[in-house]
């Protein structure tokens, strides 16, 4: 069964690119195509590197505003790029993390990849070891999400995290008809889906979405004294919390147009 990767790629920093150049391979034998609708700040080195490997490449309007407010609108975009590729099924997974998982857990990236085939939705989401793997002021606001997802549905997924396996035709479903353009597509997505009724949904937890930031920050860990200091410094800060605070009131709110006087969505499949 084909499968064709989906992806956004922001990198304004240009922190990705030995990474990308390592993966590349990996993904390109893994996949039978490559859609990145990349962001108007994406370094133009590594959008030539993954050009000459074939990726299809697409870029956001640098008139278009960016930020989290906007990212769903990119990443239903990407979903575009790759239906035109007329695979049967997509993997949705935002770059930096994909770039992570090849890396260190390629045999279970591949394990996934062959489960995708069997529902229109997979929520590809932390064990527990990834999980804590995560700084609190994340691990803290996105477990809140999760909890308020599983009060209005049923269903204790770890939605906050990105990764998708999903059909073609709810691919279709959500590009043509789900119109969320902020990051509050990780729960809209899925509810969407949930409320349509006729779409096969499962979740899966998996290594490979630890905390994936450190791959690029490594003089700032050296800086910081050590990983633990810098994660400890991560937490300290009020701003963190904030924007983490900020991100999931964005996604329960966006979670307030799929409720009713009954609060679960749809019969739906667990793995």
């Amino acid at each position: 069964m084909t499968i064709t990767l989906a992806t956004t790629y922001h990198d304004a920093n240009d922190r990705l690119h030995d990474q990308i150049a390592q993966a590349l391979p990996t993904l390109t034998r893994l996949f039978d195509g490559i859609a990145v609708q990349a962001s108007a700040a994406a370094p133009p080195r590594s959008l030539a590197l993954l050009a000459h490997a074939g990726v299809r490449i697409g870029q956001d309007d640098p008139q278009q505003p960016g930020g989290a407010a906007q990212l769903g609108r990119s990443r239903r975009a990407a979903l575009n790029l790759a239906l035109q590729q007329q695979a049967a099924f997509l993997l949705y997974f935002d770059f930096d993390s994909l770039l992570h998982w090849v890396q260190h857990y390629p045999d279970e990236l591949a394990a996934v990849l062959a489960r995708i085939p069997d529902h229109d939705m997979t929520i590809i989401g932390r064990s527990q070891r990834a999980l804590d793997s995560h700084p609190h002021s994340q691990r803290a606001t996105e477990l809140f999400v999760n909890h308020a997802f599983a009060h209005l549905t049923g269903y204790s997924w770890d939605v906050m995290r990105s990764g998708r396996g999903l059909s073609r035709r709810a691919v279709q479903a959500i590009v043509a008809e789900c119109t969320e353009d902020s990051i509050s597509v990780d729960v809209v997505w899925p509810l969407f889906l949930l409320q349509k009724g006729n779409f096969s949904i499962t979740d899966i937890r998996i290594e490979g979405t630890e905390f994936e930031t450190p791959d690029r920050y490594g003089p700032e860990i050296v800086a910081a004294g050590g990983y633990a200091q810098w994660l400890r410094q991560i937490d300290a800060d009020p701003r963190r919390w904030a924007h983490r605070l900020n991100l999931a009131r964005m996604q329960v709110e966006s979670m307030i147009a799929y409720a009713g006087p009954d609060t679960h969505l749809g019969a739906s499949e667990r793995s």
